[in-house]
């Protein structure tokens, strides 16, 4: 179900319906002229460069590809979206980085690689560090002696 929108400003339609007193049998937006001239225009040049030649046949498939077209691309433009938005998120979006779906295979020669020793259970570290205690506490004990007589 689709309700209506409460803003008096999306109740209005910036369209040209035609001359005074020959409305068209259509209503577009201003700027879907805009949007299907410039579409007819690169068909026109992609028909050109794949050599289709120029008769009414050409013309009338790129008449119907621009209106198909037209409306593709206008169908995500509206009020809130503008078509500088549309075009600027698409461009983002196709020139977006990609992850490499090569697989990178690499040799790994033993005399390069360097030996790292494992890393000394909880054990052994706790062992070490009473060592290292009891060896600060005699050298400490040795440095005190004689200044208490």
């Amino acid at each position: 179900m689709r309700l209506p929108v409460d803003d008096e400003i999306y109740n209005v339609n910036s369209v040209w319906l035609g001359p005074p007193n020959r409305t068209l049998p259509f209503r577009a937006r201003y700027s879907a002229y805009m949007v299907g001239a410039v579409v007819f225009v690169l068909l026109q040049m992609v028909e050109r460069r794949l050599g289709i030649g120029l008769g009414f046949f050409s013309l009338a498939y790129s008449l119907l590809a621009t209106v198909a077209l037209t409306r593709l691309i206008l169908s995500v433009v509206n009020p809130d979206r503008p078509l500088g938005a549309v075009l600027a998120a698409f461009a983002h979006e196709v020139s977006a980085p990609r992850d490499n779906p090569k697989v990178a295979m690499h040799t790994v020669r033993p005399a390069r690689v360097r030996a790292v020793p494992s890393r000394p259970s909880r054990a052994q570290r706790r062992a070490r560090r009473n060592a290292e205690r009891k060896a600060a506490g005699a050298l400490r004990e040795t440095t005190t002696e004689g200044t208490w007589t």
